[in-house]
């Protein structure tokens, strides 16, 4: 089967930045203002965490809530910030060799008796 083709846009990242509202959802009769986001991948979109709850047979059970909507083919927009690299780890230390042990507990001889 063959590849789709890439979507291409005609908004830009600015356009995005300057005039995306949030999107209002509706989950099971509760309205949610879903912020705009910049994801980390670059992609551009909207996103909401949350939890609320929902009846089941009379029985409140509490549910969490991850939506993600995202702007197909807005990763590739260009004039993504570029993601943040973790800081660099710092070097370890060169290992030196460990003393050598004693040549016996001290107060004793070579037979390992005691030297008084």
């Amino acid at each position: 089967m063959a590849k789709a083709a890439k979507t291409t846009l005609a908004l830009t990242r600015d356009q995005f930045r300057t005039h995306a509202q949030p999107v209002a959802v509706v989950i099971n009769g509760k309205e949610f203002k879903v912020p705009k986001k910049e994801f980390s991948t670059g992609s551009l979109g909207w996103y909401l965490s949350d939890k609320m709850d929902v009846t089941i047979d009379g029985v409140d059970v509490k549910v969490q809530i991850g939506l993600n909507l995202t702007i197909v083919g807005s990763k590739d927009l260009p004039g993504a910030a570029p993601a943040e690299a973790p800081p660099a780890a710092a070097p370890k230390p060169a290992a030196s060799a460990p003393p050598a042990p004693p040549a016996g507990p001290v107060g004793t001889n070579e037979k390992g008796e005691a030297d008084f």
